[in-house]
């Protein structure tokens, strides 16, 4: 390899460069003489843009590279690339500008020891498996007895052929409805989801059967991508899946209700036979029949067995009839000693009751009331006389306390006039005071001419 002074000096460019200059040269040097490459090494430090290019870089133990897949190639992987995975890479060495490193642009990235697919069927499984997607708990029940089967596979393929064959042997009048879907190559996915999403589109149909024949990892790998395993997972009607060979296992068979291992079997699994059928019921029928003979034999025997122990029902009825008159007779007795007993209560009332006048009683009580009316009477007299007498003491009294009575003996009362104040002391009045005098008999008003005490020395 040529440095990249004479690389320089080849070019004729100037002794002292621009670092652009130098980047440029060293970038058309690596391209030149090193051009496409295939690496191998660990990724690490893995990262997807939302732009859709990825970001690495592959090392080994002494070295390592930065490594950049544009969008273009990454979304043909076919598998997802994670760190510390061992791959090799295919792709044109080169030089970023803006940072003046050697990049690795790469087109092509395989899993190394493992194939692509291989690894990317193994992440898939891994991941649905996490999800639950096959688990045996949300698996469905395949119809007995279908009337309406739908079938998505390769319209010219021998799968169809041998499907169609097996369901009108085993049911010839059940109605089948074909999806034609390409079954290997670019668009064939997406050919498988649009034609599960149309039968289940169709009322009538009751049970899928998704498959081809058998054929290498890259043909039956549209069988494994995640858009028909969900697809299949999402089915309103139950999913018999039928890829390959018995010795073929795709992601659609671990997500399908059923996985049959051809679609021969997928038929035969999805219809029954009609003749095994017509057989099931006859021998069914002959079982009933001998079934029911040895219930009615059994039921025979006892209803024998019951009439045997049964007494006759006229001699029952003769004994029921002799009870009926012995308690009749009873009862009859009964009645009778009720009535003697009831006769000998009344007749020791009357005796009672006569001996106990009422009438003798009625005249002694009203004689008592009498004498205490005449009592009550007295009492009631000598009461009122009392009261009187006690009452005039009380008027006496009363009469002796009055001012009046003071006023009868010649004495006067005074008071000051308008407010009419009683005056008890002469020296609360002076001259020309107005006052109004009361006597025993009317009053008088009078003026104050002069006030005088009286000397009691």
């Amino acid at each position: 390899m040529r440095s990249v002074r004479e690389a320089a000096r080849g070019r004729g460019v100037p002794r002292a460069l621009s670092v652009t200059q130098l980047v440029g040269l060293l970038g058309d040097a690596l391209e030149r003489e090193v051009g496409r490459v295939l690496v191998t090494g660990e990724i690490s430090n893995l990262r997807a843009a939302p732009s859709g290019h990825v970001y690495f870089t592959l090392k080994d133990d002494r070295c390592q590279v930065r490594c950049v897949m544009f969008r273009s190639a990454a979304q043909l992987l076919v598998f997802r690339p994670g760190d510390g995975q061992e791959v090799v890479a295919r792709g044109q060495v080169g030089v970023y500008p803006a940072r003046g490193e050697m990049q690795l642009y790469v087109d092509l990235l395989e899993p190394q020891g493992r194939g692509a697919l291989q690894l990317a069927f193994e992440q898939l499984k891994a991941r649905l498996a996490a999800e639950g997607l096959f688990a045996e708990a949300r698996k469905r029940p395949l119809p007995f007895f279908p009337c309406h089967v739908g079938v998505a596979t390769a319209l010219g393929g021998a799968a169809l052929r041998d499907v169609l064959v097996i369901l009108g042997q085993r049911c010839p009048r059940l109605h089948v409805v074909v999806r034609p879907v390409r079954v290997q190559g670019l668009g064939a996915a997406d050919d498988i989801v649009d034609a599960i999403a149309d039968l289940n589109a169709h009322p009538e149909l009751e049970v899928l059967i998704v498959g081809r024949g058998g054929g290498s990892l890259e043909d039956l790998w549209p069988f494994n991508e995640e858009r028909v395993a969900r697809a299949i997972a999402g089915s309103r009607l139950p999913v018999v899946s039928a890829v390959g060979h018995e010795t073929d296992l795709t992601i659609a068979d671990l997500v399908a209700d059923r996985r049959a291992p051809t679609p021969t079997a997928a038929a035969e699994m999805v219809v029954p036979r009609t003749a095994d059928l017509g057989a099931s019921v006859a021998r069914a029928a002959a079982a009933l029949a001998a079934a029911l003979a040895r219930h009615t034999g059994r039921e025979r025997r006892r209803l024998d067995d019951l009439g045997r122990r049964l007494r006759d029902p006229r001699r029952r009825a003769g004994e029921l009839r002799a009870e009926i008159a012995r308690l009749g007779r009873r009862a009859e007795q009964a009645c009778r000693r009720r009535i003697a007993t009831a006769r000998a209560a009344v007749a020791g009332a009357e005796h009672r009751l006569g001996v106990q006048d009422p009438r003798a009683r009625a005249a002694a009580l009203a004689e008592r009331v009498a004498g205490m009316r005449r009592r009550l009477d007295l009492a009631a007299v000598r009461a009122v006389a009392a009261a009187r007498a006690r009452a005039g003491r009380a008027a006496a009294a009363l009469d002796d306390l009055s001012p009046l009575s003071v006023l009868r003996r010649g004495y006067s009362l005074t008071r000051t006039l308008p407010d009419r104040v009683i005056v008890r002391d002469a020296a609360a009045l002076a001259a020309g005071d107005r006052v109004e005098i009361t006597f025993a008999a009317g009053r008088a008003t009078a003026r104050v001419e002069g006030r005088r005490r009286n000397d009691r020395s």
